[in-house]
């Protein structure tokens, strides 16, 4: 792959200016909260979307997507809007999607991952850059939020990867918590 700085313009010529354009197969900035269940290791609040709610306006997903995760557990996340800080995304989160809030946060760990999405033509890979924060809940049932059907603190080796939704089985294992299988 040829060498390309990501300073990201559109239109622009990189020979003139510096400035690359978005990858074909387009970027996503997202914030991941992966919360632990204190005296329980290998437990992580998972949810069941209520396909009722706008996650739309929460966090991007169209109803055919929320009709695609199904009933698989997700973890609390979303891309970060325009101009929106990582801190600021998970905050949002937390408020949107948790009903709560904390007063403060770890600091994330940051991946990288560029990888060929199924049945994508795109001459670029599909560029993700996420900010996972993992940190204990301060109360040992889960929070309760209307956007869920249910919210648990799950055991997270017990749980098929096919049994968690949009990827997140990934997010998880670079969280420390792979799986099961």
């Amino acid at each position: 792959m040829e060498r390309r700085f990501a300073r990201l313009r559109p239109g622009t010529s990189p020979e003139r200016s510096g400035y690359y354009a978005v990858p074909d197969d387009g970027m996503c900035l997202s914030t991941f909260l992966v919360i632990d269940r204190p005296g329980h290791p290998g437990e992580a609040l998972l949810g069941r979307l209520d396909p009722e709610a706008d996650w739309f306006g929460i966090g991007a997903l169209t109803p055919e997507r929320v009709a695609s995760i199904g009933r698989r557990w997700t973890l609390p996340a979303s891309q970060l809007l325009y101009f929106e800080g990582p801190d600021e995304a998970a905050h949002r989160v937390l408020r949107e999607q948790l009903a709560t809030a904390v007063s403060s946060l770890p600091a994330p760990r940051v991946v990288s991952e560029a990888y060929r999405r199924a049945g994508s033509s795109a001459r670029d890979p599909h560029w993700d850059l996420q900010f996972i924060y993992r940190f204990p809940w301060p109360r040992p049932e889960p929070p309760r939020a209307p956007v869920w059907k249910e919210l648990a603190f799950v055991d997270v080796s017990s749980v098929p990867r096919s049994d968690l939704g949009r990827g997140h089985g990934d997010i998880l294992e670079l969280a420390g918590l792979p799986p099961k299988g």
